[in-house]
């Protein structure tokens, strides 16, 4: 997931982003720990509505050099409700309420929107609108370990997504590392903690108040 100053979101809309949000919220929905592929997907989804986590995300370019650190918190509420809360670099949030995705910059007051049909099109996210089964999007296999932890990689079948190969690594509580490797070369590893399931979560956690003031931008 990039970091994308405003301007430059408003010039390529949200998909970009948002594509590695839900993408890192679906791997961690749906693949717990000691899965191989997906056989253990029906039993892990049973009962599962909602997900708290931090996290810290590092980014890197084509020639591996950092391009940015960040931390924060996410909330998923199921269906198709989420919340990615960055504390680091810069305050911003990303919001789906379940019609709408909005991306928030709270230091230049600023909200970038579009409906989540929208901006969720062509990314591995649309899986979370419906009930697919991940092996129709994806494919999974375990991959070598170097470092005690079990290895999945997820592979996209889509030929439209920026997300080319996704590695979901697990340790004893569950899903802790997620390294995605994108179309531009771009290498972005989440690290996650913390992992709560089924909290229970204040609806205002996915709510964007548009009375609130600043700046409006619809991609529609």
């Amino acid at each position: 997931m990039r970091h994308l100053h405003p301007r430059t979101a408003a010039r390529r809309g949200l998909s970009a982003p948002i594509a590695y949000v839900l993408t890192a919220i679906l791997s961690l929905i749906w693949l717990p720990a000691g899965a191989e592929g997906t056989q253990r997907l029906d039993a892990y989804l049973k009962g599962l509505t909602s997900l708290e986590a931090d996290f810290a995300q590092f980014t890197f370019n084509a020639d591996r050099t950092r391009m940015m650190e960040g931390r924060g918190t996410f909330y998923l509420q199921r269906p198709g409700r989420f919340r990615w809360q960055y504390e680091t670099p810069g305050k911003q949030v990303i919001i789906a309420d379940g019609k709408r995705v909005y991306l928030h910059d709270l230091e230049l007051d600023q909200v970038s929107h579009q409906s989540e049909e929208k901006a969720l099109r062509g990314t591995p996210a649309l899986l979370l609108a419906n009930n697919d089964p991940i092996d129709r999007h994806f494919t999974a296999k375990p991959i070598d370990s170097t470092d005690g932890r079990e290895w999945v990689e997820l592979t996209p079948k889509a030929a439209d997504t920026d997300v080319i190969r996704i590695e979901l690594g697990f340790g004893d509580t569950g899903i802790e590392s997620m390294i995605m490797e994108d179309s531009f070369g771009q290498t972005t590893r989440l690290n996650f903690t913390e992992i709560k399931r089924n909290p229970s979560l204040d609806a205002a956690l996915f709510e964007v108040d548009e009375k609130a003031g600043g700046d409006f931008l619809s991609f529609d």
